[in-house]
């Protein structure tokens, strides 16, 4: 109601000053004014230096926002292929920076040097071929290089020999959370589908599949430092994306079909959060949250916990209504941290077979509840029908 409210003010509003310019333009009836609607010297002078102040707004703003908020983009990368998307990115923003700051500065200045003026007349010419050459040639020459150069970053990160030592990972997406998978000693993942999903086998794994047996499920991710990661992803419902920041890792996860993705970790967690910006970092967050707590304290609420950094799996899809809160802690330790984490999982065959254990001892005091409550409704119809018996003699 509020909001119907200000809508019919903001349209009462609107009409109102609509109607004072009308009478305003009533006043102005017989007066000298210059109603022809051609601009003047003046007129293309005062113009041209409006958008001289512009170009300067656009340049002064740019600058700000590199020094103010430049220190909030991704700092140090946390895995190999890190420093390669980093370099093709730095590259292809000090080009956009070098052409947008040139070609801004000719575009205003050749408007404003060829603005409007009584005594002067526009030159045209049809066509010029020079001209043509040069702003096709050199835009097409450094597009190409840094497609080139993309395609080759591309295929070193994808890359992925069969005969690699690597560890197999698989990523399941589903609203709104994140399941891993790690394939096992055979480093071979089971077959998995949709269709099988049942009770704790929450993946759909076809635990018929020899390799699906000493398959392990967790809801926190470890990685070790130094080794090559190959992620499957798979989707359950609807179109996700695994976005690992730090490790400059982002890739669909499709329903129906498995993506990939592979790199090196080249941090534990630990160490990166020794890292000096880390650091600093985080102790601006946490003073930012000590201030934000003395307010919530204040007002009757509960202070917030420190910062801790860590690093994040997450959904960069808008998936649905709990979008922002997909995410899964990932954590880089060293190999031999891995293996000890590693060793003391149980895999999914034996949570399987554990929760079938549990269930069947369930189930038999279930029948046997069930079996003493006929027998105890019998004995009581057997009792009422003697009853009814011998009053019928007497």
């Amino acid at each position: 109601m509020t909001s119907l409210l200000v809508i019919v003010v903001l349209v009462l509003l609107a009409i109102a000053l609509w109607q004072l310019t009308k009478i305003f333009d009533l006043t102005q009836v017989g007066s000298s004014s210059d109603d022809t609607q051609v601009a003047s010297d003046n007129d293309n002078n005062i113009q041209g230096y409006i958008m001289f102040g512009f170009l300067a707004f656009i340049y002064i703003f740019t600058i700000y926002g590199l020094l103010k908020w430049g220190n909030l983009a991704l700092h140090t990368p946390a895995s190999e292929h890190g420093l390669l998307v980093d370099n093709l990115m730095n590259i292809t923003w000090v080009l956009i920076f070098v052409v947008q700051f040139i070609t801004q500065g000719l575009l205003y200045w050749f408007s404003f040097k060829n603005r409007g003026h009584k005594d002067k007349k526009a030159l045209f010419f049809a066509d010029s071929n020079k001209l043509e050459a040069i702003w096709s040639i050199i835009p097409s020459v450094v597009l190409a290089c840094l497609i080139l150069y993309g395609l080759y970053a591309w295929n070193n990160i994808m890359f992925v020999d069969k005969d690699e030592d690597v560890i197999e990972i698989e990523l399941y997406a589903q609203q709104f959370k994140w399941t891993a998978r790690y394939a096992g000693n055979d480093n071979v993942l089971g077959k998995a589908n949709v269709r099988l999903i049942e009770g704790i086998n929450t993946l759909g794994v076809d635990m018929s599949d020899p390799n699906s047996q000493d398959d392990i499920v967790v809801s926190e991710l470890h990685i070790p430092k130094g080794k090559k990661v190959h992620f499957k992803m798979r989707s359950q419902d609807v179109l996700h994306s695994a976005y690992m920041p730090h490790f400059r890792a982002q890739m669909n996860c499709v329903p129906g079909m498995v993506t990939e993705f592979a790199f090196i970790p080249t941090y534990t967690t630990s160490e990166y959060r020794e890292l000096p910006f880390m650091v600093e970092k985080v102790a601006n967050i946490n003073k930012l949250r000590a201030e934000k707590s003395v307010e919530l304290v204040a007002k009757g609420g509960t202070a917030l916990d420190p910062y801790t950094f860590d690093y994040l799996l997450l959904c960069n899809k808008i998936c649905g209504a709990s979008h922002y809160n997909m995410q899964m802690k990932v954590v880089v330790d060293t190999p031999e941290d891995y293996k000890k984490w590693l060793s003391e999982k149980t895999t999914l065959a034996q949570d399987i077979k554990a929760a079938a254990a549990a269930k069947a001892p369930a189930e038999g005091a279930e029948a046997t509840t069930d079996s003493t409550a006929k027998d105890t409704v019998k004995a009581v119809i057997d009792t009422v029908k003697a009853a009814i018996a011998k009053v019928a003699m007497k």
